[in-house]
């Protein structure tokens, strides 16, 4: 076995860095209802769910082994194919978290793969049967099925407590959002975090320091797991907000059923080996929770933006990969220009982040232009669920009030933004004060 050299440790810290961001990229998955809710505080949410990433990271690593020895040949694979791949992945997780949008980490990290791959020993180093069995079929499937199971879970839910007092129930929502969302970040690391692992001992086989098949040396799984827990304690605060705000508006009932499917969803495919898209499987779950009740919509509009990011995360994630990887073909000053590139091209979109910052005095905020009136598709969807009766149908007038008064006492206790939201003067606001309740935005 050979020690560990320079360019393997620089692919080792470069992997650690994608790690660090798919923690904040994808925090939203398992906090956003959670936060839109008001269920739990923003600042607490994503702590709880950085620790509990970091438990996740020591469950499985079948995911791990599927990246590590299934996706690429690792014959005559070279250290700078994964770090051109790394590349790739890191800069797509970066732009769509500069526009909001939550694309998926892990095919971010696959199209990345498969771009170098095919650029330094053609397509024969990719295996298409894996690609197409555990990473594209998944990715369809997985937010149908998250999808549809919050849909159903949220109208059985919603009947079965047709008849019951809301505020009766509002504190056992709450505390069952928060257990779910405790489920998804356990998911989300025994299925991201191994997706790290996978590339970490990928790149110690090609550099002849683990025997091809081996499984992720202790330190790999521990840095990986440390190193998401930290993307996520950081929050994303501009994903969290398209997914609690951008697209549904959500009560505690559709919040629970939206975690509780997608975590069920992810659990089982991490168990089988499946190294899905957990972002596709929380989006869904959300969008199914949205129309699961009557009344409910989804901001297509917002959505739609979303289908295309996924659809684009792939092939593009892959074109960056294999230009990086033309480069690092061409020498020592081929891979020293890559990683300036990357260097570089990380700090111009932190720059333009700054602009219009989104942190957790504002991620609750409406973005303007959300207020849209409701579409024939929303209206089609919503004409057919099942209409809360009852305490039920009060559901978002007290959801509205609790979370309000969370609010307000987070501006007394210093942690909202002194004086109000400025957009607490716009109808359909947060803190916006008319009787009239806003109505929610679609296409």
């Amino acid at each position: 076995m050979e020690h560990i050299t320079l360019l393997l440790g620089i692919v080792i810290v470069t992997a650690l860095v994608f790690d660090f961001t798919n923690g904040f990229h994808d925090t939203a998955n398992a906090m956003a209802t959670t936060i839109s809710t008001g269920a739990m505080r923003p600042k607490a949410a994503v702590a709880m769910s950085a620790v509990l990433n970091l438990v996740g990271a020591f469950l499985s690593v079948e995911v791990a082994k599927t990246i590590s020895g299934g996706l690429i040949n690792e014959d005559g694979l070279k250290t700078e194919v994964i770090f051109a791949a790394l590349v790739g992945a890191i800069l797509w997780n970066l732009l769509t978290w500069l526009v909001g949008l939550p694309s998926s980490s892990s095919h971010a990290l696959f199209g990345g793969l498969i771009g170098a791959a095919v650029m330094s020993a053609g397509w024969s180093s990719v295996n298409g049967g894996t690609v197409v069995t555990k990473v594209l079929l998944p990715a369809l499937a997985a937010p149908l099925v998250a999808g549809l199971a919050a849909m159903l879970a949220t109208r059985l839910t919603f009947r079965i407590n047709r008849n019951v007092d809301e505020k009766s129930t509002a504190k056992g929502y709450r505390a069952g959002q928060i257990a779910s969302a405790g489920l998804v970040s356990l998911a989300h690391g025994t299925n991201d975090a191994q997706k790290t692992m996978g590339v970490i001992t990928l790149a110690l086989v090609t550099g002849g320091v683990l025997a091809p098949g081996s499984n992720p040396p202790m330190w790999v799984i521990v840095s990986a797991g440390v190193a998401i827990a930290l993307g996520t304690y950081l929050g994303g605060w501009r994903i969290i907000r398209t997914m609690g705000k951008g697209l549904t508006d959500l009560t505690p009932p559709q919040g629970f059923a939206a975690q509780t499917s997608a975590a069920t969803v992810i659990l089982a495919s991490s168990h089988l080996g499946f190294s899905l898209s957990t972002t596709q499987s929380c989006s869904g779950a959300v969008m199914g929770a949205g129309l699961g009740r009557k009344g409910g919509v989804v901001r297509w509009s917002t959505a739609t933006r979303m289908f295309v990011a996924w659809g684009l995360t792939l092939p593009a994630a892959a074109l960056v990969g294999a230009a990086a990887e033309f480069l690092t073909k061409q020498g020592d000053w081929g891979v020293a220009a890559t990683a300036v590139l990357l260097v570089g091209g990380s700090f111009a979109i932190w720059l333009r982040s700054r602009r219009s910052p989104v942190t957790h005095d504002n991620v609750n905020d409406v973005e303007p232009g959300q207020d849209e009136p409701s579409g024939v598709v929303t209206q089609a969807m919503a004409s057919v669920a099942p209409p809360p009766t009852g305490a039920a149908a009060a559901s978002d007038e007290a959801a509205a009030s609790d979370a309000s008064g969370e609010r307000d006492d987070d501006d007394r206790d210093g942690d909202g933004p002194a004086g109000g939201s400025p957009l607490s003067s716009i109808p359909g606001q947060p803190g916006h004060s008319s009787a009239e309740p806003a109505r929610p935005a679609t296409v």
